[in-house]
């Protein structure tokens, strides 16, 4: 994956011509290896624009099977989908987009004895899962094996987005630090959901892979970008270092 070849120059023509990405970020992007945790509202929108991006190789994770009432949001998948694993029918999608990328499809749910062995094939790991303890699971894998992580959630009309590097930036605990006792959080199952909600973070969820691989921009390192949908508004908040974090303080215990 050293060079590009014609139809490599003629796809991702509107890339190259790209200051910012160009050759040398193209090739980057061709060499990259992602791994995308759901292939639902988020991770459909992300798994889309990094296939057109030209990423060389994508891991699909889900274990869940399309239902028709993910199809507000999940435009990976479609009414001739339902009952199908949703890394097949990812699969499928995205192989007709971009037939000169490589897909791996990791069908199962991820877990404390399966997430390294799974993330190790991998440079980047996008988090884009509705549940909160796999979410901390991600996030306290990609501590330990200094994966860079970019992180995205949305429910109602909102929506947050951050990029986290291991030993540079805070981590996900320091942003939301573990409380056994009340770790519950709002779901969609709860207060519903708007699909252009997760286009919209998960496109930016792609970006931010974009930006990470190819060196171009600013990602949101230690910055919480939020998206408020009924306003069209979005604010940045810092994210702040606990020096008690559990996984990144000074006293680490977990």
């Amino acid at each position: 994956m050293n060079k590009l070849d014609q139809t490599d120059t003629i796809r991702y023509h509107r890339q190259l011509i790209l200051k910012d990405i160009g050759v040398e970020g193209q090739l980057k992007l061709k060499s990259a290896k992602v791994c995308v945790c759901g292939a639902g509202g988020l991770g459909s929108p992300i798994l889309y624009y990094l296939a057109a991006a030209g990423v060389g190789t994508l891991g699909i994770v889900d274990y869940d099977v399309v239902k028709l009432s993910n199809l507000n949001r999940q435009i990976l998948h479609s009414s001739d989908d339902l009952e199908t694993y949703k890394t097949l029918s990812a699969n499928e999608k995205l192989s007709r987009l971009n037939p000169n990328i490589k897909i791996n499809e990791h069908r199962i749910e991820l877990s404390s004895e399966n997430i390294e062995e799974i993330f190790n094939q991998y440079d980047v790991i996008v988090d884009a899962v509705d549940t909160i303890k796999v979410r901390y699971l991600i996030s306290d894998t990609c501590y330990k094996l200094k994966k860079p992580l970019i992180e995205g959630a949305v429910v109602g009309m909102s929506g947050i987005l951050t990029t986290i590097i291991p030993d540079q930036t805070p981590c996900y605990r320091c942003l939301y630090p573990f409380n056994n006792e009340s770790n519950e959080y709002p779901t969609c199952n709860e207060i519903g959901i708007l699909g252009a909600i997760t286009g919209v973070i998960g496109s930016l969820q792609a970006l931010e892979v974009i930006k990470l691989i190819t060196g171009s921009g600013e990602c949101l390192l230690g910055r919480l970008l939020t998206f408020e949908g009924l306003d069209c508004e979005f604010n940045e908040i810092p994210i702040i270092h606990n020096k008690d974090c559990v996984l990144c303080g000074k006293n680490k215990s977990l």
